[in-house]
């Protein structure tokens, strides 16, 4: 092996890979440089970063030949959710980016994974955060779909990820985490909270970060149907209560390269490929070091990541950090590094005197920022235009264009040398970060001076490759001095600016023959020429592979498909809608039940001993199954179906937990339950085969392909907030169509659940109550935004904070039309509110549904007489959401 820092280049050691972020060609450039061991970016559609500069397709495809010639791997992201109308575009894509050579996609939207199974079989898969996997079933049902690594969760910790592969290493799936970047508040693929503001969704690439925003918290108590009254703010530890901070591990580097995971991963397609440069490097030789044995953490590294950007620093959730450790409620953008304090200022010419904190001292160029601690939203910066002049070793005196008071901290968020430096590794890269290709060469040179290159090496995704030279001259007999094995090896060995470094080189040799130099020179180049084109041949399918999966893609959407009577309106369906109620005590229960509803969708609380955040809270808690027993009794007794709602969120901890209670109750006649990500909806058929399943909204059902590829297991699907009345209708028919046997549901009333978050908001202020489960906590909790809408929160059985949105839906008036779209039950999302909004909904309700399906109609049951009784209940006013307009594309 060469060594790292030689002049040839550095050839890795066995370590998990270093996966680097690119918004842009000019970032892939600086994560290449930079020593990254593969790269994703996206294209300019389907990408989760609809925001930043992408990639054409001309720029994919010189990107994967410009790594691929390094050995190094590409990822491209196909990351959102997906449209039936552009299913077959998708399709398109994949197959282009399957001949273009990418060696992997990573996908969020289930149908499309399906898709990509079916039509590029040969393209790898990996499993998108997006997608929510958090669990061992998770990663389970993912190596059963096809996926060869899965990106998990930013939730978990080490321990919970070391469970995990354990329990799934035969599956041969990667686990890949995030070690350092921007952290979301919510789960990711489970955050609304974006899209229910301002239609603009994270799962469609379009997040506007909500979460960075001010926020208050408020407190107040409840009427009789669950909303807020006498409503008064309470004292938080900062306006910004949604915002994380930057997760960095560089710190814990030894152990995650420790850990079972195959890839460490940097956030930042959003970012400068300056700032790619720095953190790329700087991960890539803290792992470089602790492969071989000598890595010392080093304060000089650790500022450059802080001047790269930072909002505060955490190793994350997946070192322990939680609620004040792991937020940056104070302030939600880059903080750079505080370098001292204000001390005076001449009121005649603004000079300011800082007094420094440490070794770091602002320079001309750099970019700095003054913080008021009496005024901290009134934070202020400006890019220093003259030359700092120190009075001694501690303070420095220079120029500012406003005033500023005493005791303001000074912080530098942009360093003019850092940058130079970070512009340095992108123009010319580093011997010690150069990626290089090891080549084993094996040379014959016989006694008539013919010569056979022989050549192995092995590309990006681990394939191994050959190449086979003869050069076009042979070895002469020497006349005089004779070219010896030692001087032929040294010429052999010189791999300058190539990709290339060779590592071993067998000779068989006399050591009696000639050639001059420059013979030996151009031999050596067209062999790492052929090499080069041997490496970027072997990463492409071949033209067989590349036509069937083109004979894949027309079969799959034909130019003009059949009618079937599935796509035509037919009318209104015979059955009347059924009515469910999402319902989380048994006051509610009861009342939704009395007024006629159809079914109980139940979830109940249920704290685990060690979530609970007050001493013998779990003793006030009734057993889940007690709770459900009741439920279950009541609804049986009504004619109700009942359905027991599992969280959508469902760690391990939770499954081992609560599945002994699930099989217990199954005997007792439970025959249904919920589930909203498939790790939980495997685990529950492992256990009881003959469980009936139904989905979530935390499956993202967005397309035809993602219900028909779910049913079965799932028997009813919930369709996803996110789509228009139009987009419902043709995934129903569509699914129909393709023999879907899954029923579908529509939450058409209540309080959407915008975020689901590790994030206890109330943690700071007193303990909170977990899980509480009687109806009778009449304390109600929220968050109240710049523009005065208050969003509503709970706080479930594991501390996990839940974020509703602040206004209700409501699609009373639309019930006709889901009716003919094909789905077949509506639900009212009674979780939150009291037994009294349950009831009086239901009412309201089965009176629409009731006129809906007669035909008849009196002025109490007109649509717009049931919106006014709607009005009269709802939270924070009633919206259509985007069941008519659908999402802001």
């Amino acid at each position: 092996m060469t060594p790292p820092g030689s002049a040839t280049g550095s050839v890795r050691p066995a370590l998990p890979e270093l996966l680097a972020p690119a918004g842009s060609p000019e970032s892939f450039r600086a994560a290449l440089a930079a020593g990254a061991d593969a790269v994703y970016l996206s294209g300019k559609r389907f990408g989760a970063r609809k925001y930043a500069a992408n990639f054409s397709d001309k720029e994919i495809q010189e990107g994967i030949r410009l790594a691929h010639a390094r050995g190094i791997r590409v990822y491209v992201t196909v990351n959102t959710l997906i449209h039936d109308r552009e299913l077959e575009g998708v399709a398109d894509y994949l197959v282009w980016l399957y001949a273009a050579g990418a060696d992997a996609v990573l996908v969020q939207d289930i149908g499309v994974a399906s898709l990509a199974r079916e039509i590029v079989p040969g393209l790898a898969l990996h499993a998108s955060t997006q997608m929510t996997i958090h669990n061992t079933g998770g990663v389970l049902w993912a190596a059963e779909q096809g996926f060869s690594r899965v990106v998990l969760a930013r939730e978990l910790p080490l321990a919970e990820i070391r469970s995990i592969a354990e329990k799934t290493r035969h599956t041969g799936t990667g686990l890949e985490v995030f070690v350092h970047g921007a952290l979301c508040y919510s789960y990711s693929g489970q955050c609304l909270l974006s899209s229910v503001i301002g239609g603009r969704s994270g799962n469609r690439g379009m997040c506007a970060q909500p979460c960075r925003k001010p926020y208050t918290l408020v407190a107040g108590d409840r009427d009789e149907y669950g909303r807020p009254e006498r409503i008064r703010d309470l004292q938080s530890p900062g306006p910004y209560l949604l915002s994380p901070k930057d997760l960095c591990t560089w710190g814990h580097l030894p152990e995650l390269v420790r850990a079972p995971v195959v890839s460490l991963k940097i956030e930042g397609r959003m970012k400068s490929p300056e700032y790619v440069a720095v953190v790329v490097s700087t991960y890539r030789r803290a792992l470089d070091a602790i492969a071989a044995g000598d890595w010392k953490p080093d304060p000089a590294a650790e500022q450059d990541l802080l001047l790269a950007f930072n909002r505060g620093f955490t190793p994350g959730y997946l070192f322990g950090d939680r609620h004040g450790t792991l937020m940056a409620r104070d302030a939600p953008d880059n903080r750079g590094i505080c370098i001292g304090t204000v001390t005076g200022q001449d009121e005649q010419n603004g000079a300011v005197t800082v007094r420094l904190d440490g070794t770091l001292a602002p320079a001309t160029g750099d970019g700095l920022l003054f913080t008021d601690p009496a005024k901290r939203r009134e934070d202020w910066g400006f890019l220093l235009n003259n030359a700092p002049v120190a009075k001694d070793k501690k303070t420095m005196v220079f120029h500012i264009p406003r005033p500023v008071s005493p005791g303001s901290s000074v912080s530098v968020t942009f360093s003019r040398e850092r940058e130079a430096r970070a512009r340095q590794i992108i123009a010319h890269p580093p011997a010690d970060l150069v990626h290089k290709v090891p080549v084993d060469l094996a040379v014959t040179v016989d006694s008539a001076g013919h010569i056979e290159m022989e050549g192995r090496l092995e590309s990006g995704s681990g394939k191994e490759v050959r190449v086979s030279y003869q050069p076009d001259f042979c070895l002469v007999p020497a006349r005089s001095r004779p070219l010896s094995r030692e001087l032929l090896e040294t010429q052999l060995r010189k791999s300058g600016d190539t990709p290339f470094v060779i590592r071993d080189c067998s000779l068989t040799y006399s050591g009696t023959l000639f050639a001059p130099v420059g013979e030996l020179n151009r031999m050596r180049r067209e062999f790492l020429l052929r090499a080069e084109e041997a490496l970027l041949a072997s990463s492409l399918p071949s033209e067989d592979d590349i036509a069937r999966s083109r004979y894949q893609l027309a079969a799959a959407f034909p130019e003009h498909p059949a009618t079937t009577d599935s796509d035509r309106d037919t009318g209104t369906p015979a059955t009347p809608l059924g009515l469910m109620v999402y319902a989380d005590t048994m006051e509610a229960v009861s009342m939704a039940v009395k007024e006629g509803c159809t079914g109980i969708c139940f979830e109940p609380a249920f704290v685990l001993p060690r979530h609970s955040c007050r001493t013998g809270e779990e003793g006030k808690i009734r057993s889940i199954r007690q709770q459900v027993t009741e439920a279950m009794a009541f609804c049986r007794g009504a004619g109700a179906r009942f359905v027991l709602k599992l969280p959508r969120i469902t760690r391990d901890g939770y499954l081992a937990a609560i599945l002994p209670e699930i099989a217990l109750l199954h005997k007792d006649g439970l025959a249904a339950c919920m589930a909203g990500n498939p790790g939980a909806a495997n685990a529950i058929r492992a256990l009881i085969p003959g469980m009936a399943l139904s989905g979530d909204t935390g499956l993202n059902i967005f397309n035809h392909r993602a219900a028909c590829h779910l049913s079965p297991p799932f028997d009813s699907l919930t369709l996803s907030p996110e789509l228009s009345g139009d987009e419902c209708q043709k995934l129903v028919r569509a699914a129909r169509r393709e023999g879907c046997s899954a029923s579908f549901t529509l939450i058409v009333q209540g309080i959407s659940e915008a975020m689901v978050t590790e994030d206890c908001l109330i943690e700071p202020l007193q303990h909170c109550r977990a899980g509480r489960d009687d109806g009778k906590d009449s304390r109600f909790l929220g968050i109240r935004d710049a523009t005065g809408h208050i969003f509503p929160l709970r706080t479930d059985g594991e501390c996990r904070t839940r974020i509703g949105n602040a206004v209700e839906t409501c699609l009373v008036d639309h019930l006709p039309a889901i009716r003919n779209a094909g789905i077949s039950e509506v639900a009212i999302d009674a979780r939150g509110r009291t037994g009294a909004y349950a009831g009086a909904m239901v009412r309201i309700y089965c009176d629409a549904v009731t006129c809906g399906s007669s035909g008849a109609g009196t002025e109490d049951t007109s649509p717009r007489s049931l919106k006014e009784r709607i009005k009269a209940l709802a939270y924070g006013g009633i919206t259509a959401g985007h069941f008519l307009r659908g999402l802001k594309e």
